[in-house]
């Protein structure tokens, strides 16, 4: 894999033949649904094919003292690492095939049967290019930009004066503190905050959201849509649970975004009972 970047060699030969710029006898391929597809096509855009990318990782061990609220950091980096891995050669793909970015990414991460501390990491979304060759909606560095938003709202970001620049994401792996029996006792049959818990859980939520935005400050964007704060154990032992911030980085587009040229919204009425 190495001599390809990563990709593995049926990756390649399914990428050559996606239907592209000197390639017109191939075919595309999307996970849009027929909305997506169309309003994409109305961005301006023309769907290439599905990038993937993928992540199979072990997950080392961190203790932490009973009474102890903490970051566990040797998880928040390993359940972090992975995760870039898998956009990392996401991207990969949709460079090779030439596209301006990909549209509609999930990042999803499942737990394998043979070993409970290894978890993959999957990340996949359709990759695009511009129909007229317009070179000003790459992301950081020249590469392909990456956006969780679906193809309506793609469209609709566009149409607002705006553009995707790419996903950040920040993660943080936290032990909560146990209450020792007598606090418990305390407590027993009475209405009332278990503040150890609100702080440490609140402090983690804020460390996985800050790292979040430090990423969008670092990409240069003006702000970041569509987040989402994801709580999951991953089978870790009790107390211990990570906090997932991502979101789409967003900035203007050359020349400005302009709120008079925003749409106004439609009402929409269902006929479903």
């Amino acid at each position: 894999m190495a001599e390809t970047g990563g990709i593995p060699q049926h990756a390649l030969a399914r990428l050559e033949g996606l239907r592209r710029e000197g390639h017109p006898e191939g075919v595309f391929t999307s996970d849009f649904s027929v909305n997506e597809f169309l309003l994409v096509r109305k961005a301006g855009f023309e769907p290439i094919g599905l990038c993937v990318g993928s992540c199979i990782y072990h997950v080392g061990f961190q203790f932490a003292g009973w009474s102890s609220s903490v970051e566990l950091d040797v998880l928040s980096t390993a359940m972090y690492e992975a995760r870039a891995l898998a956009m990392e050669r996401m991207r990969a793909e949709a460079s090779r095939m030439g596209a301006d970015g990909i549209v509609g990414v999930r990042l999803t991460v499942k737990r394998l049967e043979w070993d409970s501390k290894v978890l993959e990491f999957v990340a996949i979304g359709t990759g695009i290019v511009h129909a007229r060759g317009h070179q000003g909606f790459k992301g950081p560095k020249g590469e392909p930009f990456t956006s969780a938003l679906s193809g309506q709202d793609f469209w609709t970001l566009l149409q607002a004066g705006y553009r995707p620049l790419e996903m950040v994401m920040g993660s943080c792996v936290y032990h909560v503190a146990r209450r020792g029996p007598f606090a418990s006792l305390g407590t027993i049959g009475q209405n009332v905050e278990l503040t150890n818990f609100s702080i440490a859980l609140y402090e983690a939520r804020e460390i996985a959201m800050e790292r979040m935005q430090l990423e969008a400050t670092n990409a240069g964007a003006e702000g970041v849509i569509g987040s989402d704060l994801h709580e999951g154990s991953h089978g870790w032992s009790t107390h211990v649970i990570e906090f997932f911030a991502i979101g789409t980085a967003v900035v203007p587009l050359v020349g400005g975004s302009h709120a008079e040229a925003i749409p106004d919204p439609q009402l929409v009425l269902s006929v479903n009972s």
